[in-house]
């Protein structure tokens, strides 16, 4: 079982809709530093304001660059990225050019997530996601872009933006894990809405996930933490 730190500290509270407002990234960050959180992702506009609501907290900023088809040139994904991270934001999940990678493009595909991390590597402990949008790929193009990821220094491989089709499945991470080893990390991402897949994820080695439904898995993660202390109780009852 996973500790509530565990849990946690895996979210990366998600608030990407087009129409969402000041109001409900207020909101969105008194649920974070409520619930402690690892980070909050959020349209690259709100960043400033999001920096500043959390400028106390240890939760950090996320947002998007590429979002949400990937199809930018590596030059505005590169300075998306410089942006976002001097407005604050500690961490960018990049989509990358899918039609490349299907074209084989691998050159071009590799240097849009170098050239991203290039910028990362110019401000201070700043982190790169890479998008690689696993619903609208095959298993070989899968490991590819996870190869890729990897081979430019990326720190994390995400499964889904959750714009494009599909989610996040144990499958996915399973390979993306394996792929990648201990040279970078996996984020699930992609219709994760309750505890038990949650779990699933985190035991097929994902170290974070993606939702906008962080408060509501910590809150099923600790109903099902109570009934097994519960059940624990009983057994040693019964047992004596």
């Amino acid at each position: 079982m996973f500790s509530l730190k565990d849990v946690v500290q895996s979210i990366d509270q998600t608030l990407l809709k087009p129409a969402s407002t000041e109001k409900d990234y207020l909101q969105l960050c008194a649920e974070a530093k409520q619930s402690g959180f690892k980070a909050i992702c959020v349209l690259p506009y709100y960043v400033p304001f999001c920096v500043e609501q959390l400028k106390n907290s240890p939760v950090v900023v996320a947002t998007v660059v590429g979002f949400p088809l990937g199809a930018n040139s590596r030059e505005v994904k590169a300075f998306e990225a410089e942006q976002a991270f001097a407005a604050g934001a500690a961490e960018v999940d990049m989509v990358i050019n899918l039609g490349a990678l299907k074209d084989r493009k691998i050159q071009d595909v590799f240097l849009e997530i170098q050239q991203v991390v290039d910028v990362a590597q110019t401000f201070a402990e700043k982190l790169v996601k890479v998008i690689i949008e696993t619903g609208l790929l095959t298993a070989e193009e899968k490991r590819l872009a996870c190869e890729l990821a990897v081979k430019a220094g990326a720190h994390f491989v995400k499964t889904s933006t959750g714009f494009n089709g599909g989610g996040a499945t144990v499958e996915d991470v399973l390979l993306m894990a394996a792929i990648v080893g201990k040279k970078a990390k996996v984020k699930a991402a992609g219709a994760i809405r309750t505890w038990t897949q949650a779990e699933e994820l985190l035991r097929a080695g994902a170290s974070r996930l993606g939702t906008s439904s962080g408060k509501s898995i910590v809150a099923q993660y600790q109903e099902a933490d109570q009934e097994s202390r519960k059940g624990h109780l009983l057994n040693g009852v019964e047992g004596s």
